[in-house]
């Protein structure tokens, strides 16, 4: 992931035309959303919405809320022999973090009114809220010696390695995905944010760009997700988040 974010950062700054750089008015408020990668998360991290409003020379003032899921790096997909479905052996929870944060962002190049690039660069920081949810699985207690008159007996329980030792025939895969949120533990912690968007949105009231930079984040204590593995409590990572909205 990393090698893509700064292959994407170097080819957008080759491509800034030299006329970007004027002097009309810039927007006086602008609300996005977008999509998240990063070095931290799955296929797709998370989701972020922000609104930005302009003080003065070039600067905006910023708040914007980020929802993640961020994953152990020891993480691996398993699959039942019995179902096929996948589980993940040896994950006690899932850890979510919600990112409220404010920021300033300082306009390096402006963009011409209907072509070009912009090019923001920003830093915020805010809190972090981690929601440890713990992992639910499919296990499997049928008592198979009854032969043709066993019973079905499947239950929806907590991974816990210890009890769910049968890990190639008994569980049947992972629960559904928010099972056990609402059985969620708050770990507060505190996150900083940097980084560089470049927007190239084609009409002055659009805006569709993409965003690359950096999260430093600490929890107060450590964050359990896989209990057989080292587990930490400081979680940095480089993402790059799509995003598309409006500008007034």
């Amino acid at each position: 992931m990393l090698k893509y974010i700064l292959f994407f950062f170097t080819l957008s700054l080759a491509t800034i035309p030299t006329y970007a750089q004027q002097d009309d008015q810039l927007p006086q408020k602008e609300f996005t959303y977008g999509i998240n990668f990063n070095t931290n998360g799955g296929l797709i991290g998370g989701g972020v919405i922000k609104s930005s409003r302009y003080l003065q020379n070039n600067w905006f003032k910023f708040w914007a809320l980020e929802v993640v899921e961020v994953k152990h790096p020891k993480e691996n997909r398993s699959y039942s022999a019995s179902t096929g479905n996948s589980f993940i052996y040896g994950k006690a929870n899932y850890l979510f973090v919600l990112r409220p944060e404010i920021g300033r962002e300082y306009v390096f190049f402006r963009k011409a009114p209907e072509a070009g690039v912009q090019v923001n660069g920003f830093f915020s920081a805010g809190p972090s809220i981690g929601l440890l949810a713990p992992y639910y699985i499919v296990y499997d207690y049928t008592d198979y010696s009854r032969g043709p008159n066993a019973v079905a007996d499947y239950r929806v329980e907590a991974y816990n390695p210890a009890i769910h030792t049968d890990f190639e025939n008994r569980i049947r895969g992972s629960a559904a995905f928010f099972t056990g949120l609402g059985e969620s533990k708050i770990r507060p912690g505190l996150h900083v944010r940097g980084g560089v968007n470049f927007e190239y949105g084609r009409y002055r009231e659009d805006v569709t760009g993409v965003e690359v930079g950096f999260v430093l984040e600490t929890f107060a204590k450590e964050m359990v997700i896989i209990p057989q593995a080292d587990n930490s409590q400081f979680f940095p990572s480089f993402y790059l988040t799509l995003y598309y909205g409006r500008r007034k």
